[in-house]
């Protein structure tokens, strides 16, 4: 397909966590988009995040920057129902990640950092077409899936060949299309500018740009320094184990 850190010298002001505590209060948000709710999570006694609150309405996106090792992907990982937070709840058009874990997972597409989901020796159609059997795509609709994801990643060339065999790029893009497969309602990437160059980076821009148009949102999380890549309703920052404005 990782609490938070403020970029600038001073800490951010009172008014700034205010406002991005209320987001999660949001009747949109809680109703039809996502509602992060005083989200903490610990491993042993170290608190990665703590007091989060975020909340997306149909058609919004968030960039949230911060070092490596500060909770982005752990933020990540609760809001895709992966990992329980210790504290807090979350919930997406209304449902509960626990309660309603099917209809929650099948909302959510995500990017993990890295160069982790392809299979080496299978070809990019392959690694396709097994994509849609773990996202549980509906197997009519498969193939209209797949051709929708060349399409926008441009990976006409690249079908026939081997995921091993293909340039790092090339793979994050493949990957990319997998998370896109089966049209989430809420797309959760980490680092998805990896290993693309300038026109990698404009697809998945543009993929977003078109989910968002129709109603989705996303959360797209940079290493600190990384600007972000279009203006989004939301850009934050980790510091603290917590969100602040950037």
């Amino acid at each position: 397909m990782t609490n938070r850190v403020i970029e600038h010298p001073a800490p951010a002001p009172p008014a700034a966590a205010e406002e991005v505590t209320g987001l999660a209060a949001d009747p949109e948000a809680r109703a039809r988009g996502l509602a992060v709710a005083a989200v903490a999570k610990r491993f042993g006694d170290r608190t990665i995040i703590q007091d989060v609150e975020l909340g997306l309405r149909p058609g919004e996106a968030a960039w949230i920057s911060g070092r490596n090792g500060v909770g982005k992907t752990t933020l990540l990982r609760v809001v895709a129902g992966l990992i329980r937070p210790d504290e807090g709840t979350v919930h997406l058009a209304g449902f509960d990640p626990r309660r309603d874990r099917r209809a929650y997972a099948d909302r959510i597409g995500f990017l993990s950092a890295g160069d982790r989901g392809l299979y080496a020796r299978l070809t990019v159609t392959e690694n396709l077409q097994y994509a849609t059997r773990i996202a549980m795509v509906p197997r009519r609709g498969r193939s209209a899936a797949i051709d929708r994801v060349t399409r926008l990643f441009e990976l006409d060339e690249l079908l026939p060949r081997r995921a091993d065999r293909i340039s790092m790029g090339q793979r994050q893009r493949v990957r990319l299309a997998m998370t896109f497969l089966h049209d989430p309602l809420l797309l959760l990437l980490d680092e998805p500018r990896n290993s693309l160059d300038d026109e990698g980076l404009a697809l998945v821009v543009a993929a977003v740009q078109d989910r968002l148009d129709r109603g989705g949102m996303t959360i797209w999380c940079s290493p600190k320094g990384e600007p972000p890549p279009f203006r989004l309703a939301h850009e934050l920052v980790i510091a603290d184990g917590t969100l602040v404005r950037a």
